[in-house]
C-alpha cells in the first residue's frame, strides 16, 4: 500500500488530518511514525502558504513518500495582529501545555465584548506527490470565541474548547469528527486534498492500465 505522510507530530491535527483521508487507499503516517527522523523544521515563512510547503517539502525530501504539509493559525477581532502564523508560539508559547495556553489566551480575552469576539481559522494544505509534483489548498472557518470552555479541549489543539463556528451551538471540541471534518478549517482544507487524490488514484490507474 502507498504511503501517504502527514507531516505532523500533533496528535489532534494529525487525528484530524487523518479522520477525513482514512478512507483512501493511503497507508497514513505521523511524523512519529518515522524512526530516526527529526521531526522538528524551522517555520519562518510569511504566510500560512509557505510554511506549509516548507513542511511538506523537507519532509519529502528526507523520506520519499507523498507528503501533506498543513499549516493554520485563528485571526481574532480583539486581538488583531497578534495570532495568525504564530498561533501556537503566541502568549504562553510553544513550551506551555494546552491548558497553560489557553489559560493565558481566556485572560487576554476576558475584558472584550461579544462584539469583538468575532475569529477566523485559516488552514493552508501543501500536497508534494511522489514525482515532486506540488499542488495547494485552503480552508477558513468563522465563528466566535465563547467566554469559558464549553468542551474539555482536543489535544494540541487548545483553541478547539472555545471556538462556536458560525451556524452551531456547539464549540469544535462538542462537534463529532464528521461534522468537523466538514465545515472546520482543516476539514475543508484537507477535503479538498482528499478530493484531488481521488482523482489522482483513478488517473494513476487509468495511465498504468493503459496499452
Amino acid at each position: 500500500m502507498q504511503k501517504l505522510l502527514i507531516a505532523t507530530g500533533n496528535v489532534g491535527k494529525f487525528s484530524e488530518i487523518s479522520a477525513v483521508l482514512e478512507d483512501l487507499s493511503y497507508k497514513l503516517l505521523s511524523l512519529k511514525d518515522l524512526d530516526g527522523v527529526d521531526g522538528q523544521v524551522e517555520e519562518d515563512g510569511t504566510t500560512h502558504e509557505a510554511n506549509a510547503f516548507i513542511k511538506a517539502r523537507h519532509f519529502f525530501k528526507l523520506t520519499g513518500y507523498m507528503t501533506v504539509g498543513e499549516d493554520s493559525g485563528v485571526q481574532v477581532d480583539a486581538l488583531e495582529g497578534e495570532l495568525g502564523l504564530h498561533t501556537r508560539r503566541w502568549g504562553a508559547g510553544t513550551e506551555a501545555t494546552d491548558e497553560e495556553w489557553l489559560e493565558f489566551f481566556l485572560k487576554r480575552m476576558e475584558s472584550f465584548s461579544d462584539e469583538k469576539r468575532g475569529a477566523r481559522f485559516l488552514c493552508s494544505a501543501a500536497l508534494i506527490l511522489p514525482d515532486g509534483t506540488e499542488h495547494f489548498f485552503e480552508g477558513e472557518a468563522l465563528g466566535m470565541i465563547v467566554r469559558q470552555p464549553e468542551a474539555p479541549l482536543l489535544p494540541g489543539l487548545p483553541l478547539s474548547s472555545v471556538f462556536r463556528p458560525a451556524g452551531f451551538d456547539r464549540v469544535y471540541a462538542d462537534l463529532t469528527k464528521s461534522e468537523k471534518a466538514q465545515i472546520s478549517h482543516r476539514g475543508l482544507a484537507i477535503g479538498r486534498v482528499k478530493d484531488f487524490l481521488l482523482d489522482y488514484s483513478v488517473s494513476s490507474v487509468t495511465s498504468s492500465s493503459s496499452p
